[in-house]
Order: structure tokens, then C-alpha cells, then sequence
């Protein structure tokens, strides 16, 4: 086919940078279609830790073209910041990214509104990045955002930009906050401008050209669907569709162009910031579980809560994308525990749930039915076969993708890329 998706099948940090990384060297392109510098991809290389907020996953891979798509908010300061830090690792993004003009930017007063609205949406704390993340996807659908195309053309982003600062300035003070100053915000601007306007083009024209030519497209999802603002747990959800139905309407291509979609799944699951997680561990297994994962978040380095898998999560999301195999992430994390444990259904006000809820408030009420399973003690770093995964670990990989209905692509079992296991083709 010529486009896989690689999608995050829990509530984000399921480690789908390094699987598009290692699967990167097959593709032409890789595409960045939702979301913002709130996404965190690690991926680790040569012992190299290399991690990205806005640049595709794809830049480590020589002569491959790289493409933010419309579907992302573009916080210019970031990507430059990410562009310059590549640069000084050796990597040379020249000729190899692009940007979408149609994509909107996050500016200083987004981010501004961003912290000071946290907390104040109907008494519910969502715990936002404060990347203005929401803030600016809001003025997308408001009609009132800037885009990338506005920042790149001086006379019109000085029209545009003092209509939004005298704007968005009376909702800081509102806020309780210090309005920004319209010709700092401008001059930062044009600086932004100045530096971008290489990288601008019409990136839906070019994928589909792409596409209808047989090149072989990626498109990364960041977050994953339970965070999607759709289909997750809303509210507490980041602001943009993180499965793979924002794929379309993010990059600009024809729905049945997507072609083959993974999705990524930790062996556990996780989860930043506020709202239900019906699988939460605490005490002793959930401190092993973090700090044998590394499980704090890459964009803001807060603690991640920690859970078994959470199997009801994981159908739903298959269901909602198609998922024609599961990447299933972080399998070595569990090695030393006795039990292993997977959350097969939901209790919710005395009833047995065996799909997902769907209602945030029943998801909420909702206590995890745990079967547990045989953990093993053996150090899963060297294994590169299935069959060098030692019985207790292949009956709990198994275990996962019958009960997913998804079989299994890709076992991650380290950080690094050549610790993976892939299936077989034949």
C-alpha cells in the first residue's frame, strides 16, 4: 500500500516515535497531521537520545522528505528551537522539511491564555501543557487564527496579528493576567517569518501527488485516541483528532489513501495529566512500572500515572482505526514481576463493562476487573526473535492481541532501535 499510519492506542507516550523511526527507512515521506509542541516522540539511537515536539519522527533517516501537515499548530519558536538543536547534532534538515502554509500558528498570547485558563473551565482542571495548544486550535475554529501562510507575508500578518493581540489582550486581563505588547509580538513574528518562509508550502497538493505517484507516505499521529477530541475522555482530551480519522483532514489527503495503520500500545498503560484511567496501579507496582519505564513526559516532565493494560481501551480504539497490527511497546518493563496483569472489563455501579463506557462519567465511576498472569524474571534487552522471549512473555503478548482481536507487528523490548522484534513477513 502506499501509506501506513502509525497511531497511539492509549492515552499518548506509547513510544510511536521510535516505531516510525524504525520503519521510516521504507518510506518517502513522513507526515506530521495533528497536534502541536504538547506531543513529546523519543528516540534513541547510537545511545543518542534525540527527542521531538513538532519535527516528524522521520528526520533521522537520510533522504527523507519530512512534512508538518494543516492539522498541526505550529509554535514557530519551538520548531526552530528543535531545527537548531538537530543542526548541532549534525543533522541537516535542508531540502528535507516542510510546513504547510494552511497550518495554524500558536503565537506568545495562546500560550498566555493557556496558563491562565487552566483550572477555569467549568471548575474541571484538564492539566493542559500551557503549550497553547487549545487556545490556538480554538481560534482555528473561530475563523479569527493566524496561519502559517499569514506569518509569512509581513503586510498581511500586521493587519491580521493587531486585530488578534486587541483581542485576545481583553481575555488576559479578563484572566487577571499582563496584556503583551503588540510590536513585541510582531517583531518576535516577522523574525519567525523571516527564518520559516523557506520551509512553506502547499503540503496537501504534494502528498497527493505523492500518493497518486505510489510513493510510500507515513502519517505520525501524537497523543493517542483516548486523548482524541472526539472519541476520547473528554474533556480531558488534547484539542486536536489524535486517531487516525484526523489522518485526511490533517494532511489533505483522500480517506482511502491512509492505507495500512498500526497502532502503538505499551505493555501497560499510562497516563499524563487529569482525568479517568480506569487501569491506575499505586504503591509498589506502579513505582517499578515508572521508573523502570522512565515514564516521565518528555514535553513537561511530570510523573505519568501508571496501569496494567487496559484491554476494553484497547478494543475500542482498534475498532474506531482499523488497526491491522499492534506495536506493542516497553514488553522488557515488566520483566522481575511475578504477576503481570491485564484489565479485561469494567465495574460500573455494580455492572460488568466489557467494552468501553464511551460517557466520561461512567468511565470515572469505573473500577478495573483484573485477570492476572505468570510475569518472568529473564531481561528481555537482546532478545530479536519471538521465540527468544521466554514462554510467560510470549503468553501475555498473546494474551493481548486475542483479546485486542489486533495481531501483533512489532514488540519493542528497550529504547533503542535495534532492541525490536518483528514479525516475520513470511
Amino acid at each position: 500500500m502506499p501509506a501506513t499510519s502509525v497511531i497511539g492506542a492509549q492515552w499518548g507516550d506509547e513510544g510511536k516515535g521510535k516505531i516510525i523511526d524504525l520503519i521510516a527507512d521504507r518510506a518517502d515521506v513522513v507526515v506530521r497531521f495533528q497536534g502541536g509542541a504538547n506531543a513529546g516522540h523519543t528516540v534513541i539511537v547510537g545511545g543518542k537520545k534525540h527527542v521531538f515536539h513538532l519535527l516528524p519522527s522521520g528526520i533521522l533517516h537520510e533522504g527523507k522528505l519530512n512534512v508538518i501537515g494543516n492539522g498541526v499548530v505550529v509554535d514557530p519558536e519551538q520548531l526552530l528551537a528543535e531545527i537548531d538543536e538537530f543542526a548541532g547534532d549534525g543533522i541537516d534538515l535542508t531540502g528535507r522539511l516542510l510546513v504547510s502554509g494552511a497550518a495554524h500558528v500558536v503565537m506568545p498570547y495562546h500560550k498566555a491564555i493557556d496558563r491562565l485558563q487552566e483550572g477555569r473551565k467549568a471548575g474541571v482542571v484538564i492539566g493542559t501543557t500551557g503549550r497553547g495548544i487549545g487556545p490556538a486550535y480554538a481560534d482555528k475554529s473561530l475563523r479569527s487564527g493566524l496561519r502559517v501562510w499569514d506569518l509569512v507575508d509581513e503586510k498581511r500578518l500586521r493587519h491580521k496579528l493587531h486585530a488578534n493581540v486587541e483581542d485576545k489582550n481583553k481575555r488576559i486581563t479578563a484572566l487577571g493576567g499582563k496584556p503583551v505588547g503588540f510590536e513585541d509580538v510582531f517583531r518576535q513574528a516577522a523574525e519567525w517569518s523571516w527564518k520559516l518562509a523557506p520551509l512553506v508550502a502547499d503540503t496537501g497538493k504534494l502528498l497527493r501527488a505523492a500518493l497518486a505517484e505510489g510513493r510510500h507516505v507515513f502519517f505520525e499521529g501524537a497523543q493517542g485516541v483516548m486523548l482524541d477530541i472526539d472519541h476520547g475522555t473528554y474533556p480531558f482530551v488534547t484539542s486536536s483528532n489524535a486517531d487516525s480519522l484526523g489522518i485526511a483532514a490533517g494532511a489533505g489527503v483522500p480517506p482511502r489513501a491512509i492505507g495500512r495503520q498500526l497502532g502503538v500500545s505499551k505493555a501497560y498503560c499510562t497516563r499524563v495529566g487529569e482525568g479517568p484511567f480506569p487501569s491506575e496501579l499505586s504503591g509498589e507496582i506502579a513505582d517499578r512500572l515508572r521508573e523502570g519505564g522512565s515514564e516521565f513526559g518528555a514535553t513537561t516532565g511530570r510523573p505519568r500515572r501508571c496501569g496494567w493494560f487496559d484491554v476494553p481501551a484497547a478494543r475500542y480504539a482498534a475498532a474506531l482505526c482499523g488497526f491491522d497490527g499492534l506495536c506493542i511497546t516497553k514488553l522488557d518493563v515488566l520483566s522481575g514481576l511475578r504477576h503481570v496483569g491485564l484489565v479485561t472489563a469494567y465495574e460500573v455501579d455494580g455492572r460488568i463493562l466489557e467494552e468501553w463506557p464511551g460517557d466520561t462519567e461512567l468511565v470515572q465511576r469505573a473500577k478495573p476487573v483484573v485477570e492476572t498472569f505468570p510475569g518472568w524474571k529473564e531481561k528481555l534487552g537482546e532478545a530479536r526473535r519471538y521465540d527468544d522471549l521466554p514462554p510467560a512473555a510470549r503468553a501475555f503478548v498473546d494474551e493481548i492481541c486475542e483479546r485486542v482481536g489486533v495481531p501483533w507487528e512489532l514488540i519493542s523490548v528497550g529504547p533503542a532501535r535495534e532492541a525490536t522484534i518483528v514479525r516475520d513477513p513470511a
